[in-house]
């Protein structure tokens, strides 16, 4: 019984993306391990850029210095 957990950052990540993380990280368990679809499990986590470090930077001081 996989458990998935996919941790992402909350930057406007639509439905239809998140479907496809769910369906794609079952395949690959399907196909890598045989693993049952109907048994396996995928949470997506998504997490505030201020909750986010990159080295001794949070991601949303990152993403500002990106756009200038």
């Amino acid at each position: 019984m996989p458990y998935i957990n996919i941790k992402i950052t909350d930057e406007n990540v639509t439905r239809e993306q998140k479907e496809k993380l769910i369906q794609g990280a079952t395949q690959l368990m399907v196909d890598v391990l045989d693993k049952n679809p109907q048994t396996t499990f995928v949470v997506i986590d998504e997490v505030n850029t201020d909750n986010w470090g990159i080295g001794y930077d949070v991601v949303t001081d990152l993403r500002a210095k990106a756009k200038k």
